[in-house]
């Protein structure tokens, strides 16, 4: 009986199709019992005697790789593998796999669930409602507005062809250009710089890469407009938090909405909780009912053609 270590929370939470499918390959699951992430010393005691790890956003290091003796295969409950050492699994010949395009439509879907509530002041709207209060809370509208994609992937692409319906011009960076698409959906690719000078919203859907990392920083914040807002539902570690709570606090920027921070949950005295130009939300963008279920299907069909001798079909390549 193989036997799997499922760290991700939110596997077959709520669709429990994936792990059905696990369980009728004749698979043991044993999981994650801390309803936390779990850390290195946990998961080197727990990964011991299993031949697959199912995981999140656990730090699948190389200890933790070398501590898992008959381990053939990390698959990732989602797309990033920006928490695993994938030069050690390589050196250690153990596949790795992920879901792309599992929670595209979920994440682009509340990337602009939050540029609306940044630009429209929603959640302190409700708040004050709430509260007994009937303020009027001005903001910019998103038509014709000009959008930024930083990263023009499977979720970039998602969110350009939501802002069709807002009628807004799409400006997009990326160091992998997709021609064909850009023609169909009359985006415009530019550089980093003219992206950020130009576009009244910027959204970050860049993978977390060493050029990527805190590619928002004070140099890149300063090239873009005051009346900008800026919009991660990616990954912390593309922003140096520090610089964008100087750029919102000085007014340099007019707003952000974050649902990804570098440590998470974010300590509750972080500088930028404390802004009221500031939208937060706890790293929700693939958590949707069919984003939990295509993610989970991904991981659980990966793991299995391993166990069979196979190449699965979402090996990640490294």
């Amino acid at each position: 009986m193989n036997k799997i270590l499922v760290t991700a929370l939110s596997f077959s939470k709520y669709n429990k199709e994936p792990l059905s499918l696990l369980q009728k390959a004749g698979c043991e699951v044993v999981w994650n019992p801390t309803g936390l992430p779990l850390q290195e010393d946990q998961l080197c005691q727990m990964v011991a005697d299993c031949e697959a790890i199912l995981v999140g956003v656990d730090p699948i290091t190389r200890r933790v790789l070398e501590a898992g003796k008959k381990l053939k295969v990390v698959a990732k409950h989602g797309v990033g593998v920006d928490n695993i050492d994938l030069q050690a699994a390589a050196a250690l010949g153990i596949q790795v796999t992920n879901g792309p395009d599992t929670n595209s439509e979920a994440v682009a879907d509340l990337t602009f669930g939050l540029m609306l509530a940044a630009a429209r002041s929603i959640p302190l709207a409700d708040k004050s409602t709430r509260e007994g209060k009937w303020p009027r809370l001005v903001g910019p509208e998103l038509y014709r507005k000009k959008l930024g994609i930083l990263g023009l992937g499977a979720i970039g692409k998602r969110v350009a062809k939501r802002a069709a319906g807002f009628s807004m011009e799409v400006l997009a960076y990326d160091v992998y250009q997709d021609a064909a698409f850009a023609a169909a959906h009359q985006v415009r690719y530019l550089s980093l710089a003219e992206v950020l000078r130009e576009s009244d919203f910027i959204t970050l859907n860049l993978p977390l890469l060493p050029d990527t990392r805190e590619i928002i920083n004070e140099k890149t914040l300063c090239l873009m407009q005051p009346t900008a807002y800026l919009i991660n539902t990616a990954r912390g570690e593309l922003i140096d938090e520090q610089a964008l709570y100087q750029a919102l606090k000085a007014g340099r920027l007019a707003g952000a909405a974050l649902d990804a921070f570098i440590q998470e949950p974010p300590p509750a005295d972080h500088p930028l909780l404390g802004l009221p130009n500031v939208v937060v939300t706890p790293h929700m963008g693939a958590y949707s009912y069919e984003a939990n279920r295509n993610m989970g299907m991904a991981a659980a069909t990966n793991i299995l053609a391993v166990f069979r001798g196979e190449t699965p079909p979402n090996l990640v390549k490294y």
